[in-house]
């Protein structure tokens, strides 16, 4: 169900939340920069039954509400162009409103693409996570000088012509506590299934290790 948001700078936006309020922890997943569409409330739906409360927000609602986009060259034009229009610190901003809607239980962060480079930003700068976890997130080899707050996992396909190995090899020198795992023969988006660069044995690998991740950092 849709819920609104509310931020520090008296910002509202809307949200996709999943799952039951008294679950014991709690995720935030971040979007690609295709908006909280289809895919996005089917990945919450699966944590959610998992037994996590799951909050999405909607990060371009401070430019354009209600934005959701599928996956051709018009779409991947538009969300670029949506996502450059916004500063940073107003998405961290964002995704600080829904962490502190989530209360006080254990929570973590995951992100996939451009929420996958957020969720790193998070990890680094926000309070009250437990955990964080980075899918293919382009971006973050330009910050791997950060320090995180709390334990992240990785991962990337070693076909990404967007994320380079010698990106995630820079992100594994700068970063020796990050649990960096890369998927041989898997593409950018290899966890979408609404894409042509699905890779299912992948998503399957790399969606097991998340939710052991959490298991473990969420207590």
């Amino acid at each position: 169900m849709n819920r609104t948001l509310k931020t520090q700078d008296e910002t509202t936006l809307s949200a996709y939340h999943a799952g039951d309020a008294d679950a014991p922890r709690a995720l935030v997943v971040l979007q690609e920069i295709f908006g909280v569409n289809g895919h996005i409330r089917e990945v919450c739906d699966r944590f959610a039954a998992e037994g996590y409360e799951v909050i999405a927000p909607a990060l371009f609602d401070r430019i354009a509400p209600n934005i959701e986009l599928g996956y051709g060259p018009d779409d991947i034009q538009e969300g670029r162009a949506l996502r450059n229009k916004l500063a940073l610190e107003a998405s961290l901003s964002d995704i600080q409103a829904a962490i502190d809607a989530l209360g006080d239980k254990p929570i973590g962060i995951i992100g996939y693409c451009w929420g996958g480079a957020l969720a790193w930003q998070a990890a680094c700068k926000l309070d009250k996570l437990k955990a964080a976890v980075c899918w293919y997130g382009g971006g973050i080899a330009d910050a791997r000088s950060l320090t995180p707050k709390v334990p992240v996992q990785m991962h990337f396909g070693d076909q990404d012509k967007s994320i380079p190995m010698s990106d995630v090899n820079a992100i594994k020198t700068a970063q020796p506590d990050v649990q960096i795992i890369v998927y041989e023969g898997a593409d950018h988006g290899f966890g979408c299934d609404h894409r042509g660069s699905y890779d299912e044995a992948a998503y399957m690998l790399a969606q097991e290790r998340s939710l052991a991740f959490f298991d473990r950092y969420l207590r």
